[in-house]
Formats: structure tokens, C-alpha cells, sequence
């Protein structure tokens, strides 16, 4: 290994890979732990040389620091993060779009699934929603959308007959 003019050192190519390997297998506070002793051991503590030279998360560097230092544990809150489904942030949708389905639906004939099939399709839906339930047209969800919520309320859509 060499030194270079920076506080840390310069890391040979395979150094780096191995350390580089060993993070990506690591999740959450143990992965933050192991970034931030590279860093302390190897990059005189800095987040940003560390950015810099192993292209890690300058904040997930930052957290493992401070998590090393004070020796509070953050929580991670996985569970917040991505896309709600639409039953979650508009819980009346669902009960309005079952309202308009069910007088258009019907079992399966020969009850091969739990199923019901829609006569109706998700586009009448959505237009439903707006001359009768009083939605704005801003205010609702794509066709699609609509159409998969129909799917996980237990609702098939049958194709149309030509």
C-alpha cells in the first residue's frame, strides 16, 4: 500500500473490491458499522473521502459514525419507505368502487375460483366514480390503477365478447 498526500491511505484495487464485497453483504446498523471502521481506519474518519474513494453513501458513512461514537443504535424504518397502495391513502375508494361493482358482478359458473367476474370495466369505473360518487377527475387513480385494485378486492374483469 502507498501513501498518498491525503490523511488515510491510498488502498490497492483489490483491497478496495474485498472491502467493497464485504459491505454489499452486510444490511442495515452492521453495514453502517463496517463503513464507518473502514472510514476511521482508513480515511482518518471522513465520510466524504470515503464517498470518494469507495463510492459509498456519504450520509450512511455520517449515521455509522456517529453510531460508533455515541453508541446509540438508529432503527432502521424499512417499512416506510415506497409507494403506499392506493387502499391506504384513499380508504374510501375501495368501498366506493365495491359499491358500483357489486351490483355488476357475478361468481364464477363453475366455481372454479374464489373469483367474481366484473362486468363492468375499470375505465366505467372510474367514470362511475365521477358522474355518481362525486370524484374529481384529478382526485382518482388511472384506469389501470383502478383495474388492479379491482384485481386484490377479489374482482376479475372479463373480457369483452366481439
Amino acid at each position: 500500500m502507498e501513501s498518498s498526500s491525503h490523511k488515510g491511505l491510498m488502498l490497492d484495487a483489490t483491497v478496495i473490491e474485498t472491502i467493497k464485497d464485504a459491505a454489499q453483504k452486510l444490511t442495515g446498523y452492521k453495514k453502517r458499522a463496517f463503513m464507518a471502521k473502514v472510514a476511521e481506519d482508513y480515511y482518518a474518519g471522513s465520510a466524504r473521502k470515503t464517498e470518494t474513494y469507495l463510492g459509498w453513501n456519504r450520509q450512511a458513512v455520517q449515521l455509522g459514525l456517529h453510531e460508533r461514537r455515541s453508541g446509540i443504535r438508529c432503527v432502521n424504518n424499512y417499512q416506510a419507505r415506497g409507494i403506499k397502495k392506493t387502499e391506504e391513502t384513499a380508504p374510501t375508494l375501495a368501498d366506493d368502487i365495491r359499491a358500483l361493482v357489486d351490483g355488476q358482478a357475478q361468481a364464477d359458473p363453475q366455481l372454479r375460483t374464489t373469483f367474481t367476474y366484473a362486468r363492468i370495466s375499470a375505465q366505467s369505473v372510474r367514470d362511475a366514480l365521477i358522474e355518481d360518487k362525486g370524484y374529481r377527475d384529478k382526485d382518482l387513480p388511472t384506469r389501470q390503477t383502478i383495474g388492479a385494485m379491482m384485481n386484490r378486492m377479489g374482482y376479475r374483469l372479463k373480457k369483452r365478447k366481439k
